[in-house]
């Protein structure tokens, strides 16, 4: 009888352990390109820590397809993602804007306009367009 008593005192402590509702998700915040060569934004929530993580292809690899995650820690790193972004955009041809684990190079094309590239110190190579830098500023700013 003692048994039967302290098992219905600890049980609903073991079953309240094995049961936790985990609060977790993934959202595409946008999608700067699709098809063969993707870019897109996306905010990871695990608990009560969110991150950010730009997905894209890795253009160093041409003889296969490797999906690099770079990610950024906090909101802060994502800002000044946007803030780089929008001196670049008012800058000239070869400008650059160097951070601890990235550097963004602005490429001007004749014919094809303003592009960046996107350079990650893990060796990942993407780059876009100017309409593209453009919604990823407007993306960030709306965070």
């Amino acid at each position: 009888m003692k048994k039967l008593i302290l098992i219905a005192l600890i049980f609903p402590f073991g079953a309240k352990a094995q049961f936790k509702i985990v609060n977790n998700a993934t959202i595409n915040l946008v999608e700067l390109r699709d098809g063969d060569w993707p870019i897109t934004l996306q905010r990871i929530t695990k608990d009560s820590d969110t991150s950010f993580v730009l997905l894209f292809r890795n253009q160093m690899i041409t003889d296969g397809v490797a999906m690099t995650t770079f990610r950024f820690r906090n909101m802060r790193q994502l800002k000044y993602l946007q803030e780089g972004l929008s001196a670049l955009k008012g800058g000239s041809n070869g400008d650059m804007a160097k951070y601890q684990d990235y550097s963004i190079k602005r490429v001007d094309i004749k014919k094809e306009g303003i592009w960046y590239v996107l350079n990650c110190n893990e060796q990942a190579v993407t780059n876009f367009q100017q309409p593209e830098a453009d919604k990823l500023i407007e993306a960030i700013v709306k965070l």
